[in-house]
């Protein structure tokens, strides 16, 4: 059974009671990081733990929601060439556009945000008509505001890897 205070809440919503890592968790997360595809074995015996105690913490881990496996494209290499990200005022029922906004599947990354803005979004698109589409979605969605687009014009440095800390 898992522990209401350690999980994630439902709809989106962040817990904000961290999960406590000790230093194998954070190495078995590090070994991940730098091979997605490393075995239970190989990060055991990298970590110092049997291959079924690395399975055992990986499954509290993603049953946690600390940790989620996927698979990362490159948007360029399958036919969106075309990424920019939104910057999005709002009126005042906030989270429920960002929500909205969400759920716009061109949308990849969405945040709320302090300060000028409040909400960020990354939008994935196959060309500058269909970038057009997304905008016009954006601006349309009830509640949005006001937007700035800035467009991706080269990507130098998209790393996931930035460790557990």
């Amino acid at each position: 059974m898992t522990d209401p205070a350690r999980s994630l809440a439902v709809a989106g919503q962040e817990s904000h009671e961290p999960t406590h890592l000790d230093e194998r968790a954070k190495a078995i997360i590090e070994q991940l990081q730098q091979d997605g595809r490393r075995s239970y074995s190989a990060i055991g015996r990298a970590v110092g733990l049997s291959e079924a105690a690395v399975r055992q913490r990986m499954t509290r881990l993603l049953n946690d929601q600390v940790v989620k496996i996927v698979a990362v494209t490159n948007p360029m290499q399958l036919g969106f060439p075309r990424q920019a990200m939104v910057h999005v005022k709002t009126g005042p029922d906030l989270t429920e556009t960002a929500d909205r906004l969400a759920a716009i599947p061109e949308v990849d990354y969405c945040v709320v945000v302090a300060g000028r803005w409040d909400v960020l979004l990354e939008v994935v698109c196959e060309d500058d008509q269909h970038l057009l589409d997304v905008l016009t979605t954006i601006r349309a969605t009830d509640g949005v505001v006001e937007t700035d687009t800035l467009t991706y014009l080269s990507l130098r440095k998209q790393e996931y890897d930035w460790g557990t800390r």
